[in-house]
């Protein structure tokens, strides 16, 4: 049997995918805390009597955990988070974890996400502020006073860095394994009044998807040659 064209298709379908990441990733380029995707491939190996043959994998998502740059907005409901950590915010379909530290205080006082998420604390419960407090101030391991009264703390989490994931809005990232309360803010923290850029480099994503093209293209090539060898070959056999 020829495989030939599986390990082509395979192929293939592993650069579709790999393409799809990186115009996801361009497109999210402006979007506050979003963490750029990759995908990794390895070999899946089939083996017959004769011979061994190697298929790419469905592949394996994973985000990249770079810091994106600050942005200074002044604003003090604002706060971009330093280190490896995410935000808790409670979204309709369950907690999701998320960089975009863009926030609110409704009229009753509740602290939320711009989506209108009750953003948690380490324990998982929603914050709740002074609504005639006036502006908070948020200090690094995520403490908020107001008027000098302390009302709760920010939570932030570590996700786990290997496993399956899905994406949600808010720049949120839901993961399949729990992720872990940070404790120790040597490393991880917040900086009040400031935003954190996407972590999108979109000339290298840019470089990428040329490669990823003329890769794509090349397989087509070996497809097609796969394709007019098989059919040289019927043609040839059938005039004998």
């Amino acid at each position: 049997m020829d495989t030939g064209l599986y390990v082509a298709l395979s192929g293939q379908l592993a650069l579709d995918r790999r393409m799809a990441t990186i115009a996801n990733n361009v497109a999210n380029a402006g979007t506050v805390g979003y963490r750029a995707e990759g995908v990794s491939f390895g070999e899946m190996v089939s083996r017959t009597s004769s011979f061994t043959t190697s298929f790419a994998t469905p592949g394996k998502a994973h985000f990249a955990t770079a810091s994106g740059g600050l942005t200074k907005t002044g604003n003090a409901f604002d706060v971009a988070v330093q280190g490896h950590g995410f935000l808790a915010l409670a979204a309709p379909q369950g907690t999701i974890y998320s960089r975009d530290g863009r926030m609110q205080m409704l009229a009753d006082g509740q602290l939320v996400s711009l989506n209108g998420y009750a953003v948690l604390d380490a324990g998982g419960a929603p914050l709740q502020l002074d609504p005639t407090g006036g502006a908070p101030q948020i200090a690094r391991d995520g403490m908020i006073h107001q008027g000098g009264k302390r009302m709760g703390a920010i939570g932030l989490f570590a996700l786990p860095e290997t496993g399956a994931y899905h994406r949600t809005d808010n720049a949120g990232i839901v993961p399949g394994q729990p992720p872990e309360a940070i404790v120790s803010f040597a490393n991880d923290g917040f900086a009040q009044g400031f935003v954190e850029e996407a972590n999108v480099n979109p000339i290298h994503e840019m470089v990428r998807l040329i490669e990823v093209t003329r890769a794509f293209e090349g397989l087509q090539s070996l497809t097609d040659d796969v394709g007019n060898a098989e059919r040289n070959a019927i043609q040839t056999l059938g005039g004998k």
